[in-house]
């Protein structure tokens, strides 16, 4: 049997095929304007890299998350992005006790105890700030092409900069004001990744955040904000080897789980 989750989120679309206790591929691709048709366009290239002729009409079960999962009309079901994350990493990393997402427009911190079951839970979904979105628009400021390019620079950071502002508006503004004053550009990256890993760790405090840590999300495959959150939290974090797809690969063991 094959099973598959469709994880729709503000930036990217992500689907995952699953079956025989695997994952057998995955698909990320931007959301567009159009839920519906990310999700299906999605859903079918996954399925063409799994090998799969089929439709997606024809998986045996699909689970749907994220924010527009109501709008995934492909899917059996749908179920929280909370839920799915948990479910996708701890099956990722057994021993998962906690969850950084950061993700396009939201950010999230997971308690999980020791059956991968959903302790607790924090999620900033009302400010760009400590999210991707706010990267995003740092890294054109600052013509590095990516927030994944943002990494490797800021590890070369000799004296990251403050700043201040927790407005994704009025951050730009203050980089701006950086860069005319001379400051380096890695200063000025490593200083924006520790503001978003302060935002994390202020969203994160009321819960009981011990290893293992996983850091999930696009944001995940920037190291410097990864070095960033162990330096805030002092514990060591792991990311998986694709962290971006995590609420798919959820909702798919949900799909499987259902059956």
């Amino acid at each position: 049997m094959v099973f598959a989750g469709v994880d729709v989120g503000a930036a990217t679309a992500k689907a995952v095929i699953f079956g025989s206790d695997r994952i057998l591929a995955y698909s990320i691709i931007p959301t567009g304007h159009n839920v519906k048709v990310a999700a299906e366009k999605a859903t079918r290239e996954a399925l063409d890299r799994a090998g799969f002729s089929r439709p997606p009409e024809e998986v045996d079960y699909v689970v749907s998350t994220g924010y527009g999962r109501h709008a995934v009309t492909l899917a059996n079901k749908t179920a929280s992005e909370i839920m799915c994350h948990a479910r996708g990493a701890t099956f990722s990393i057994p021993e998962t006790r906690a969850i950084i997402d950061i993700g396009g427009q939201d950010s999230k911190a997971i308690e999980v105890d020791e059956k991968g079951r959903v302790t607790d839970f924090v999620m900033n979904d009302k400010c760009a700030a400590g999210t991707g979105r706010f990267l995003e628009v740092m890294a054109d400021v600052l013509e590095v092409g990516s927030v994944a390019n943002m990494g490797p620079l800021s590890l070369k950071s000799q004296n990251p900069c403050n700043i201040s502002s927790t407005c994704t508006i009025f951050a730009e503004s203050e980089v701006i004001s950086l860069r005319a004053d001379g400051s380096a550009r890695e200063d000025i990256i490593a200083g924006l990744h520790r503001a978003v890993a302060s935002r994390v760790a202020v969203m994160a405090k009321r819960l009981e955040i011990r290893p293992k840590v996983i850091f999930t999300g696009g944001v995940a495959k920037n190291i410097g904000v990864k070095k960033a959150l162990e330096e805030e939290f002092g514990l060591e974090i792991l990311v998986p080897d694709e962290p971006q797809i995590m609420g798919a690969l959820g909702a798919a063991l949900l799909a499987a789980a259902a059956v």
